[in-house]
């Protein structure tokens, strides 16, 4: 025969259920802030002039004015009427560009994380691990399908005017070949 021992439980303490919930909210609040500090750090897009619309995704093509500096102002960059895919800019650009409207004008601050980190162009005046500063100009923006579609329309006006782009003419696509397509970030 098995026998069993009974353990007399003790009464708990007035207040002591709450001291427990107390604890439970104190460590659940500490574990959010540890992960909260362990976010990666996010460009800041402060807006100077309000655009309009939706922001661009990053399947689309941009076209942009920028001026790029270094924290002490010193411009490394600069460019009007720029094209470039979404994609294709350093991670905090491309996050920044995805905060904007057509026709806004923004200041834009990249962590280095979130730049070229360790690791700048060669050649070039940025530094390594190099937080950098834009003034930026969102003119416009298409999707990718848009740019395709609108290079098949002009190829096919060139066609029928006989221009530049006309079968047999030099430099010619041939006939039902795709527009290149903008090389894919990596």
């Amino acid at each position: 025969m098995t026998e069993i021992t009974r353990v007399a439980l003790q009464p708990i303490e007035k207040g002591a259920v709450s001291k427990i919930w107390i604890g439970v909210v104190a460590i659940a609040l500490a574990s959010a802030g540890v992960a909260y500090a362990a976010l990666p750090p996010a460009p800041t897009v402060k807006t100077l002039t309000a655009g309009t619309g939706a922001p661009p995704t990053m399947e689309d093509v941009v076209l942009i004015n920028y001026k790029g500096m270094l924290t002490d102002g010193k411009v490394f960059d600069e460019n009007k009427n720029y094209p470039n895919p979404v994609a294709q800019f350093v991670p905090g650009f491309s996050k920044a560009l995805m905060k904007m409207q057509r026709g806004g004008k923004y200041d834009v601050t990249i962590p280095a994380e979130l730049a070229y980190g360790a690791n700048p162009p060669a050649g070039s005046p940025i530094p390594a691990n190099a937080d950098l500063k834009f003034e930026v100009e969102l003119i416009d923006y298409k999707s990718l399908a848009e740019i395709r579609q609108q290079q098949q329309i002009l190829q096919q006006l060139q066609q029928m005017q006989g221009g530049a782009g006309a079968p047999g003419a030099p430099g010619a696509m041939p006939p039902g070949a795709a527009a290149p397509a903008p090389v894919p970030a990596q």
